[in-house]
Parts: structure tokens; C-alpha cells; sequence
């Protein structure tokens, strides 16, 4: 990838807090402040855009970066200036004590922002804990209200377990609370209206993605793929829609409020069709220590490797700051440039 000058629309860094020398800004300068952390690629689904249902190779124990790990590149990371966390899989809730990790990092000076994506299904046994230990919200992944096409899509018919996730999640307060709704054309594209509804009964916000080439088959293709502008179309025809007044400029998803004033949001994340790379500010870390700069790079920086080895806190931030300055202007999905990594979403983190 040949990118050979700043653009100029390119936000400037702010230094808020963090000295200039100990910040995280890429050659672009772009200023980090997000970070995604994978503690498992374990999974108790196998969304047919994910993970493939047989001939599954999950990383050894002995790969994976232990929670006290995984805490100490968060506290390295928040104090290069890191302000969000988000914690992935696989499925988070299915890694053992995960609340002990919670609990490490929601103390954090600096850490203004810690949240959990998730299929929900372990929520009713989870969500209390969560919460208790510091989580602020929770992002829930759901493809489709209808409990068919929502096992076509999951491979597994939970439809009702996710549904009582979301219920114990908004008890705990657990709040706001995301959904996420994956949309493949011909299989829950039709529910588009049906989401919106189910934003306005309940107060969430529904986000729709787009869907991206980091399946495990062969799915992914322009006949697959419905653009979020198509989908906003759909609900504006029954919910008109404004732009959300509050929108996150960094944020990957462009969010929209109902007009008629009612609770509930829709956010479009549209990844491939409307790529939101030049304001991109967050970097990812997978479940075995590996840094990736963006959803699609092509090369990991080992981090767990030279922590095992004797790395000191300040060497790991050098190792981070240095990570950094490779990040990708671009992943080049609609360019002809791109690349398909080798590692699926399960495996980078989702």
C-alpha cells in the first residue's frame, strides 16, 4: 500500500492530558484513542459471515494472552493517551473470570469509555457481575428478529437466549445498549423497518453493517452486500429520520434519530461503501497479543511474545507508539487494492 502524503483534510492531533512525545499518533497523524481487545476466538455461534461450522482451529491456552496481560497492555495503552476500550472475542463472556479483567481496567485513570460486544448469551449469568465489576454498556450482536433467519444466520437457534441477554443487560444497567445487525442481501435484508421498530419500543440503537470480506468462505461480493444508504432508505420510508445531533466524529457508525421525536437511534456502519478511514482512531488487539492498526491489515506486531520475554512497561509503550506509525491510511476495499487478510473476524476480534 503506497499512500506517500499526509492529506490535508486529515484531523490534527490534540494533546489533552498526554505529553506529545508519549502519545499514540500514526504517519498520518491521527491521534489513538480506541483500542479493541479480543480475549478469546472461542465462539458459541457460527455466523455463516464469521467462522466456518466445522474444522474449527481454536489458538492453545498457552497462546492467549492471560487476563493480568491483557490488563497491563490496557493500563500501557491508557497511558499513551487510549481513552476507549472495547472488549471482543470470539464471544467475551465465554473466557473464564473475564470480570476480574473488568474490574482491572474500569479503575484506570483516563479511561473514560468501557464497553463489551457481545451475542448476549451469557448475559442472564453474566450481566450482574459485569456491572458490578465496572462495565459501562454493552453492544449485542443480532442479525434478525425472526428466529429462522436467525438460525440460517447463527447456525444455532438462539434467538430467544439473545433476547433474554439484552433484557438482563438493560436490568443490570448495562445502558445504552447497541445492537448490531450484520445484513446480507436476501437473507435479513427485509428487516430493516422491523429493527427500527424494535429501536423505537425499546429505546436502543440499532446499527446496521455492512457486510466485509473477513468471512471464511466465499460469501462476501457486491450481490451480497447491501449498502447502508439503501437500508436507511428503506426505514426512512416508514420512520423519517435527522442526523443524530450528537454524533462521535471518530465513531465508525454515522448515527440518525427519529424525527417524530421518538427514543431509539439507527446507526449505519457502511465499512465498504462509505469508509470512515481518515477519521479512524482505533487500533486492535487479538486474543493472542498480536497489535493489528486496522480491521484489515496484513501484518500483526507481537506484543505478548516480548512481554513473556522481560519487556518493561516503558519498552511496551515504545513497542505501541512504534506499531502505531504503520497504521493504514486506508484498507482499499473499493479501490482494486485490496488485500483479503488471512485471519477471519473470529480470530482478529470482532
Amino acid at each position: 500500500m503506497s499512500d506517500s502524503h499526509v492529506p490535508e483534510h486529515l484531523p490534527r492531533p490534540v494533546f489533552d492530558g498526554v505529553a506529545p512525545e508519549s502519545a499514540l499518533v500514526d504517519g498520518w497523524a491521527r491521534r489513538i484513542e480506541s483500542l479493541r481487545i479480543s480475549v478469546t476466538d472461542r465462539c458459541n455461534f457460527r455466523c455463516v459471515y464469521c467462522i466456518p461450522e466445522q474444522d474449527i482451529e481454536w489458538l492453545p491456552k498457552g497462546e492467549l494472552a492471560t487476563l493480568e496481560e491483557l490488563a497491563r497492555i490496557t493500563r500501557v495503552a491508557v497511558g499513551c493517551g487510549v481513552k476507549k476500550l472495547r472488549v471482543t472475542g470470539g464471544e467475551p463472556l465465554l473466557r473464564k473470570n473475564l470480570p476480574n479483567l473488568i474490574r482491572e481496567v474500569a479503575k484506570l485513570p483516563g479511561l473514560e469509555d468501557l464497553a463489551l460486544t457481545t451475542n448476549g448469551t451469557e448475559l442472564p449469568r453474566l450481566a450482574g457481575a459485569l456491572r458490578a465489576a465496572g462495565l459501562e454498556r454493552v453492544n449485542v450482536s443480532l442479525d434478525s428478529l425472526d428466529p429462522a433467519t436467525f438460525a440460517k444466520l447463527a447456525q444455532r437457534d438462539a434467538l430467544a437466549d439473545v433476547l433474554a441477554g439484552i433484557d438482563a443487560a438493560e436490568a443490570a444497567g448495562l445502558v445504552p445498549i447497541s445492537v448490531n445487525c450484520v445484513v446480507l442481501r436476501g437473507v435479513n435484508d427485509g428487516e430493516a423497518v422491523a429493527f427500527a421498530r424494535f429501536a423505537r419500543e425499546r429505546g436502543f440503537e440499532v446499527r446496521f453493517i455492512e457486510f466485509m470480506p473477513l468471512e471464511h468462505g466465499q460469501r462476501w461480493g457486491t450481490n451480497a452486500l447491501v449498502p447502508g444508504h439503501e437500508l436507511r432508505a428503506r426505514v426512512e420510508q416508514v420512520f423519517p429520520l435527522r442526523p443524530a445531533p450528537d454524533q462521535d466524529p471518530h465513531a465508525p457508525s454515522r448515527d440518525w434519530v427519529f424525527a417524530d421525536g421518538a427514543p431509539g437511534r439507527m446507526g449505519f456502519i457502511d465499512s465498504v461503501t462509505a469508509p470512515f478511514c481518515a477519521s479512524c482512531n482505533r487500533i486492535r488487539l487479538t486474543a493472542d497479543g498480536k497489535l493489528r492498526t486496522c480491521l484489515f491489515s496484513l501484518r500483526e506486531h507481537d506484543l505478548l511474545g516480548p512481554m513473556r520475554a522481560g519487556l518493561s512497561d516503558a519498552e511496551l509503550a515504545d513497542r505501541l507508539r512504534a506499531a502505531v506509525t504503520t497504521k493504514e491510511l486506508k484498507h482499499h476495499i473499493s479501490d482494486g487494492l485490496f488485500v483479503k487478510p488471512e485471519r477471519t473476524m473470529s480470530q482478529i476480534g470482532g
